[in-house]
């Protein structure tokens, strides 16, 4: 080395890497008990958003207990509704107004965090969730945010988005903004032991979808003004450490935290895994089996992590030509196959594996096990590739045909279908 820089003209590719994530993030066993005092170092007026299965439970009345110690006002609103429907979202907006919180904890699932989300920016700047469908439609800071995680799979409590199903159109629809990115993330993985098998497998199995997914983005040229035109920016170096960490950690304690939900280091694996899923998608972005998940569970009314993980062994075998390198990375990583084997050869086996996984935990093999009629196919193909920010981050360019043959081969279960598009 002469100890010059490189001209710009050299063939090399240059590190590129972007993050968007809270200003704190509490990770442990027991880490809940922090949260009074990091809310209160928000403000008095605490609104706390909830489902009816937590509004019910102890943690809740705790909470509610220790924040008026702490000289807190708190107020649960225990009614949100999975998905997310947007008279959800206005219901509470009800309760939240007059209360004029100045600081809101979202607690639970996907739903109940998003729900904070979307009532945040709604106290903040009024409208209706309408107006700030897309990305960077969010003018500015909204109240501040605290997620707390029950469940180990949607990595709302790092993300940038809010997803709602908006039942006057008839689909689910994501509001993208920095400004949503909570303030802390208290991640305690005592707090998901009571998860049943369904719903932890249904939670890992998204989990392990954002993380393959943003792990497999399209990586974007860089540029300086890359992160100010795109919420979600493909692949890059530090969303790739994430993501790696995400599917490490899934893999070893998915099906042991499925097959007894007592295993707290199962649970610690499998929430850490979840978390870092989040971390990763949240700059990164997810890709087709996001997409195409949208109209199914519109159409099927089945779980978000269900419909994404049945279609992620199809997804990846459609990307699999754009993605050997990628996926001969990760077998690697988690010991499938012989390590010296051919770099397809792996590839192959990381889909086998992952198809596997998600079945031995009870994740329905096909869009017709969920529920999909056979006559919605066309529609769904044609719903999914409308979802721009979704179909713009495949790994391999997505049109219609290409949508079509993945969801019938996810209609019939021949991935070997995909193995000619």
């Amino acid at each position: 080395m002469d100890g010059q820089s490189p001209s710009r003209n050299e063939s090399f590719m240059s590190l590129f890497g972007a993050m968007r994530l809270p200003r704190s993030v509490l990770f442990g066993s027991g880490q809940r008990q922090a949260l009074p005092a990091v809310a209160r170092q928000f403000g008095r007026r605490v609104l706390i958003c909830t489902d009816p299965r937590l509004g019910a439970d102890r943690e809740i009345e705790t909470l509610i207990a220790d924040l008026e110690r702490l000289g807190a006002v708190a107020l649960a609103y225990d009614r949100t509704l999975p998905d997310l429907p947007t008279e959800s979202i206005v219901d509470c907006l009800r309760t939240a107004m007059p209360f004029m919180p100045e600081v809101i904890i979202g607690m639970g699932g996907g739903s109940c965090m998003d729900m904070a989300k979307a009532v945040a920016v709604l106290v903040t700047h009024g409208g209706e969730p309408s107006t700030y469908y897309g990305e960077y439609k969010v003018p500015g800071p909204v109240t501040p945010l605290i997620a707390v995680p029950t469940t180990s799979g949607t990595g709302s409590e790092v993300t940038p988005v809010a997803v709602i199903s908006d039942t006057a159109r008839g689909t689910k629809i994501g509001i993208a903004s920095p400004h949503l990115i909570p303030q802390v993330a208290v991640c305690d993985p005592e707090l998901t032991l009571t998860c049943p098998p369904a719903l932890t497998a249904c939670s890992g199995g998204d989990a392990l979808t954002h993380a393959i997914e943003s792990f497999t983005a399209l990586a974007r040229p860089a540029s300086h003004d890359l992160t100010l035109q795109h919420v979600f920016v493909g692949k890059n170096a530090l969303s790739d450490h994430f993501a790696l960490l995400a599917i490490s950690s899934i893999w070893k304690s998915l099906h042991r935290a499925y097959v007894n939900g007592k295993d707290l280091q199962a649970r610690e694996h499998l929430m850490m895994g979840a978390l870092a899923a989040g971390c990763a998608f949240g700059t990164a972005g997810t890709a087709a089996a996001h997409a195409i998940q949208y109209p199914v569970g519109n159409a099927t009314h089945t779980a978000h992590g269900d419909g994404v993980a049945s279609l992620l062994p199809y997804v990846m075998e459609f990307n699999r030509p754009a993605c050997i390198d990628s996926f001969a990375q990760i077998a690697r990583m988690l010991g499938l196959g012989d390590a010296s084997g051919s770099d397809d050869d792996l590839s192959r086996i990381l889909i086998e594996a992952v198809a596997g996984l998600f079945a031995s935990v009870g994740i329905p093999r096909t869009l017709k096990d969920l529920g999909l009629p056979a006559d919605k196919q066309q529609w769904t193909a044609e719903s999914a590739i409308a979802i721009q920010r979704l179909v713009k981050n495949n790994p391999r360019p997505l049109d219609l045909p290409a949508m079509q043959a993945i969801t019938a081969a996810a209609y019939s279960g021949d991935r070997a279908a995909l193995r000619h598009q």
